[in-house]
């Protein structure tokens, strides 16, 4: 095998730990044979010619993680996450075996990672690996028959036994000479050697020669190694933090300062009135603000208050009803301002700390200039009409889908020629409305597309659909996607759905989990009352490392229009300005614990990981328990974080139960005590493996708990 991070000595390769900065290996075979047995030739067995290719190596490897479901796709990490990499490995007989992971960064430098052996008889090995470098990885699994730990093993049971003695000193000293030339320090091994091979030695001095742990540490560093055997290369994208990490706060600027003239006329929020929002979102610890689009809103059946199929003159429109006379997708509204008030409000988001998200909405209001300049991009009825959108029994008359199949290579290049033109005004996040309604091959080649020249753009899916959809947006790009999480309440709800986001699917699907949006208002949150705006924000905060609000949530605004699951005097509608000082003033905004949930993410390293999340056991129903724990290896602190999170998800009660912990799954062994700390009440507890908890969803309904792993009480 030709490898410079390897070296071939008396037919086995020394395979040096952590090695990196190592070219990328030229040849990836399937094994690497003993000295003296020459190099099988492929396509024979037993020196009978055969035309086939056995596809597995000289030692199995199977089971790689992670990997997206079919490897069309790279599966995908942001930078800082850390991700647990698996394989099952094994081989005939019983001679040991041990197994690394080798990354390869976007330069293509090698580093080893030293795979760690699971639970017994499962064969399964794993290592954590925290990725930091953006851009383009591959990973494979290398493994390879320990001959020293097999002799070892070997001989302790044979000399203590009076098995072989001599035969099985020669074999050991035999495999130190092969390998003293690759070590540094050649006097320990060469002198290891020596004494294994003198007889003169009893038996048992000789053994203590061969456990002692100054060989033992040279030799787990650098394993001995013979048939070695690396996996088929698996592609891996790490992407910018923001792609999996952030605090998604959403308004709409035209409400910020609208007010109502005397006349009964309105007057729209600007750009720069909106831009006063925005120190108070940056202060509640948001860093990404999302703005539904701004462009120019059509007239023709434009909808009026709650969805009303009537306007009246001083009504808005739907923000989502794009195009007029004024431009389409590549314009501002001009009650909102100019391009160049744009771009600085852009740059007003940036000076408080926030990053702006701008809604991507492929569909056009029947005044688009789209409509007249390229009919064909459009579904013309046998009427003559042009066919608007319905979801049935819905219909939005103020709104006309695009035809891709009506001309692919038009719309696809208008789509990209509009998303760059946003970009180049400042624009690194899109939230794309209803991407499942379009193509996904078009999705695929329009976020290749950008991702050639912008990789830091980050876009979000806002597909509420069919798992198969939903998934299949992720794994051609998209960086992040709106979920279930909204529609799952109960207890066994919430425990299936964590696990699988954090489990299943998270090599592809990164979460965003929002609380609430313009158009989502939930009957949990209608009818649960301020315990429920607080129960869905913890857990949101806590379970994602990316989570969001629509504004008034904080105001726990609860009335939906009769029949839907909106909020009623929708905001897609009508202006609605709001008194936030005031509702704080009062003691009426949910606005300091949305604060102090932003501040424990900040706090804690935990948190800000997807794939850590652990569910744990309650002997109540509505009692939802979980942990996160991250390892001070992966600490820029040096210090190991746990945190348990422990939610009473009956809005309406008052709880009280035992929970059962794992306490492995945050750092700790089982049977002692330790320190948890409510980050939310600031109280302490001495707790163990089996908990008694008490949840009143009046008072607090969620523990948010750090764990000291640093000291017992």
């Amino acid at each position: 095998m030709d490898r410079s991070v390897c070296r071939r000595q008396g037919g086995h390769v020394f395979v040096p730990r952590n090695a990196s900065s190592a070219p990328r290996s030229a040849t990836v075979g399937p094994a690497g044979p003993r000295a003296g047995t020459g190099r099988a030739r492929p396509g024979t067995v037993d020196n009978v010619a055969t035309a086939y290719e056995p596809r597995v190596g000289r030692i199995p490897i199977t089971g790689l993680t992670p990997t997206t479901p079919d490897r069309v796709f790279p599966t995908k990490a942001f930078s800082g996450e850390v991700v647990t990499f698996g394989a099952t490995v094994f081989r005939e007989g019983h001679d040991l075996i041990g197994a690394d992971l080798v990354t390869i960064d976007p330069e293509g430098a090698e580093t080893r990672h030293r795979m760690v052996a699971g639970i017994p008889g499962t064969d399964r090995w794993t290592a954590q690996v925290q990725l930091e470098v953006e851009g383009d990885w591959s990973w494979q699994v290398e493994a390879y028959t320990d001959d020293w730990a097999t002799w070892l093993h070997a001989a302790e049971i044979k000399v203590p036994a009076g098995l072989d003695v001599e035969v099985t000193f020669a074999l050991g000293s035999r495999l130190l000479t092969e390998a003293v030339e690759n070590y540094p320090d050649t006097t320990l091994i060469r002198d290891a050697a020596k004494a294994l091979a003198n007889p003169a030695l009893s038996p048992a001095s000789r053994l203590r020669v061969a456990t002692d742990p100054r060989l033992a540490a040279v030799l787990l560093v650098t394993p001995l190694a013979s048939l070695v055997t690396r996996s088929a290369p698996e592609a891996l994208r790490v992407e910018r933090s923001r792609a999996g990490l952030g605090s998604w706060y959403e308004f709409f600027p035209r409400s910020e300062g609208a007010r109502k003239q005397a006349d009964g006329t309105w007057k729209s929020g600007t750009f720069r009135t909106a831009a006063r929002r925005l120190p108070s979102i940056a202060r509640m610890g948001f860093d990404v603000v999302y703005i539904p689009p701004v462009h120019p809103i059509g007239t023709t059946f434009r909808k009026g208050p709650n969805n009303t199929l009537t306007a009246g003159p001083n009504d808005p429109g739907s923000p989502y009803a794009i195009g007029s006379p004024d431009g389409g997708h590549d314009a501002v509204h001009p009650d909102l301002g100019t391009v160049a008030d744009f771009r600085w409000f852009v740059d007003a988001a940036k000076n408080a700390g926030l990053e702006l998200a701008l809604d991507l909405a492929l569909q056009c209001s029947p005044d688009h200039p789209w409509v007249t300049e390229h009919p064909e991009w459009f579904t013309t009825l046998p009427d003559g009409t042009i066919a608007y959108a319905e979801n049935p029994p819905k219909k939005y008359q103020d709104i006309y889908p695009l035809n891709f199949d009506n001309d692919y290579e038009g719309v696809s290049r208008e789509v990209l020629r509009i998303v760059r033109h946003w970009i180049e005004l400042g624009v690194t996040i899109f939230r794309v409305d209803n991407p499942h309604t379009k193509p996904v091959r078009f999705w695929e080649w329009l976020l290749y597309e950008i991702r050639q020249t912008n990789p830091e753009v980050v876009f979000l899916s806002e597909a509420f659909t069919k798992p198969a959809m939903m998934q299949a947006l992720a794994q051609v790009g998209f960086h992040q996607s709106y979920t279930y999480f909204t529609w799952r309440n109960e207890k066994w709800e919430l425990e299936e759905y964590l696990d699988e986001l954090s489990k299943e699917t998270s090599a592809w699907l990164r979460p965003n989990f929002f609380v609430n949006t313009h158009d989502i208002l939930t009957p949990y949150l209608q009818f649960g009352g301020p315990a429920a705006y607080k129960i869905r924000a913890a857990i949101a905060a806590t379970a994602s490392p990316t989570w969001g609000v629509y504004s008034g949530y904080e105001l726990f605004e609860d009335v939906a229009r009769p029949g839907s699951e909106e909020n009623i005097d929708n905001e897609k509608y009508e202006y609605k300005p709001r008194d936030w000082a005031a509702a704080e003033e009062a003691g009426a905004s949910l606005a300091p614990y949305l604060t102090q949930l932003n501040r424990i993410r900040a706090s804690h390293p935990a948190l800000r990981q997807l794939r850590n999340l652990e569910i744990h056991s309650s002997d109540d129903e509505s009692i939802l328990v979980f942990s996160k724990y991250l390892s001070r290896a992966h600490t820029r602190s040096g210090r190991a974080d746990g945190i348990i999170v422990v939610a009473n998800v009956d809005p309406h009660s008052a709880r009280e139960t035992t929970v059962h912990l794992d306490v492995t799954k945050f750092g700790l062994q089982p049977g002692g005590t330790y320190t948890v700390r409510d980050l939310i009440t600031g109280q302490s507890w001495t707790w163990g493996d089996d908990n008694y908890v008490r949840l009143d969803a009046f008072v607090e309904p969620v523990h948010v708990l750090s764990v000291d792993l640093n000291r017992a009480p």
